[in-house]
């Protein structure tokens, strides 16, 4: 067996030089959610603790707004 290197993936804000996190721009926030509108963790998006706090923030937000779905159904 041959073992697999991880790779590091780049935070999104941070590789596009986006500084704040919009509620509002629901096409970047729904890409952060799975299938049952659940926030999902830094390990698995990549995301810095900066950066994935600001998109929970929005997220709940968002949700609060009307703007994304609590649940999927």
């Amino acid at each position: 067996m041959t073992k697999q290197i991880k790779q590091d993936k780049a935070c999104h804000f941070c590789v596009n030089n986006i500084s704040e996190v919009d509620y509002k721009d629901i096409n970047t926030i729904r890409r952060f959610t799975n299938v049952y509108k659940k926030i999902l963790p830094r390990k698995r998006t990549g995301m810095c603790s900066w950066h994935q706090r600001k998109l929970a923030t929005a997220i709940k937000r968002a949700r609060t707004m009307a703007l994304l779905p609590y649940t999927n159904k």
